[in-house]
């Protein structure tokens, strides 16, 4: 079987994917179908440290990107001193990103995760969440959506407060890029909700009533 598929692979209509389809980036049938939708797309991305996130419009000489926002951002500009890649942070990146490009005169995007897998709860719809948290108007499912527990991080605080009480050695190990930064992990909640407010500020946004 395994002879067949190589042999498949080298035959006369086999044809090597696009780069980025190899590398794992870009499924470029999805990208067909957003694009001939007109509409601009909510882009977000993840690297083993940041989360990027643009909301870009395709044009025939490629995509321009109207706004964006980097997990750096969150540290160096509002003080953010938790996490870069987790499910605050990337909510966090996204109703910044949002926040830029309802400035823009953009209040509608379709998600666009890329190759990521459509799971529950995963953090690319806390992304969603921010968008729309924001005041964008993105399609999609409630259901799709992280609780409030997870996006606020309160998940890392319950078991950081755990944690200290029952391995205080451990707890100082695991949460070491926290209170290096100045934050005890189990005070998270708190502090996320002063960068929200901080960029909610900032931007004008609304604050959202949950249904």
């Amino acid at each position: 079987m395994g002879n067949e598929v190589a042999a498949m692979a080298k035959g006369p209509r086999y044809k090597v994917p696009r780069r980025r389809r190899r590398e794992g980036k870009t499924d470029y049938r999805k990208r067909y179908i957003m694009v001939l939708s007109g509409k601009p797309r909510f882009v977000v991305r993840f690297t083993n440290k940041y989360v990027w996130v643009q909301v870009v419009k395709a044009t025939p000489r490629g995509d321009i990107t109207i706004a964006a926002a980097h997990s750096r951002e969150l540290v160096k500009k509002l003080g953010w001193k938790g996490g870069t890649n987790n499910t605050c942070a990337t909510y966090l990146t996204a109703l910044l990103a949002a926040s830029r490009a309802l400035k823009e005169g953009i209040n509608y995007a379709v998600l666009d995760i890329g190759l990521r897998r459509a799971v529950k709860g995963a953090r690319v719809f806390a992304a969603l969440k921010g968008a729309i948290d924001a005041g964008m108007d993105i399609p999609h499912s409630d259901e799709i959506l992280p609780s409030q527990y997870r996006i606020e991080c309160r998940h890392i605080a319950d078991y950081a407060l755990s944690l200290k009480e029952q391995d205080l050695d451990r707890y100082k190990k695991l949460f070491s890029h926290y209170i290096v930064r100045g934050l005890e992990p189990e005070e998270i909640v708190a502090h996320f909700n002063e960068i929200k407010n901080r960029i909610m500020e900032e931007y004008k946004v609304a604050p959202r009533e949950e249904k």
